[in-house]
């Protein structure tokens, strides 16, 4: 999908140091981004590339914004949810010479993330999207599938984790829970599924913490708390339902 710029509104205050590297210096940028990454062996450790490779995509992507009109991202349709939509199109930039390679973190390149571009219409930034919580999320939706494909349709909950979302009972699917960590606070990050039997992964925790070092009467009651970890961090909650503050607390909301 390619946004005109036309369409997109002046960017934000925030974002004019930009354009003052110039495209000298973004260039610059793009041809070094293989060098700005961790090696393979480290980013397995960490998980997560380096800030200044997401600094780096940035550069590449305004500079192409600014010569060509237009954002370098996929086509995305309706449906596709906000944390995973508008993925950053590698290759078209690659074969327009904007990039002599492509960052170690990215899938393309058999990395961990897809690189993301966020508020696309008004101040378009980049962000990654990590896959193994986007693919254990799917296995287990799977999982929860198949058991209620066998068991008439009842769902395997083992509580209320949130009205309308319960728990998953792992045992009843007869699987292990996978080990997956919250890139926002390095702590594990449970599994939850709607009274539909779609399944989630609970960022209330993340979001809680980042409300509270927000301001809880800053954050107020109708934002959606996936902002906060999204506009504060380089990463997004992939597959998370909505949350709002009830009651001083993270609560999940129907999508």
């Amino acid at each position: 999908m390619m946004l005109n710029k036309g369409t997109l509104g002046r960017p934000a205050e925030g974002r004019k140091w930009r354009g003052l590297a110039g495209a000298a210096a973004a260039m610059m940028l793009a041809a070094s981004l293989s060098g700005c990454m961790y090696p393979r062996e480290r980013m397995a450790e960490s998980q997560a590339p380096s800030m200044d490779v997401v600094a780096g995509v940035q550069a590449v992507v305004d500079l192409y914004q600014q010569k060509k009109g237009l954002l370098p991202i996929k086509n995305a349709n309706q449906e596709t949810p906000v944390y995973e939509k508008f993925v950053i199109d590698f290759p078209k930039l690659q074969r327009e010479n904007f990039m002599s390679d492509l960052p170690a973190a990215s899938f393309e390149k058999g990395g961990s993330y897809y690189f993301l571009i966020q508020n696309e219409e008004q101040d378009p930034t980049v962000k990654l999207m990590p896959l193994t919580i986007f693919q254990s999320v799917n296995d287990v939706q799977g999982w929860v599938d198949q058991y209620g494909r066998s068991h008439e349709g009842v769902l395997p909950a083992a509580g209320e984790a949130y009205p309308g979302y319960s728990r998953i009972d792992f045992k009843k699917l007869g699987q292990r829970e996978p080990s997956v960590r919250s890139l926002y606070s390095g702590g594990a990050l449970p599994f939850m599924m709607s009274d539909e039997g779609r399944v989630y992964a609970d960022y209330g925790s993340d979001m809680m913490r980042f409300a509270q070092k927000r301001g809880l009467d800053k954050v107020g009651a109708e934002l959606d708390l996936r902002q906060l970890l999204a506009e504060d961090t380089d990463f997004v909650p992939v597959k998370s339902p909505p949350f709002k503050l009830v009651g001083g607390e993270p609560v999940a909301q129907p999508e």
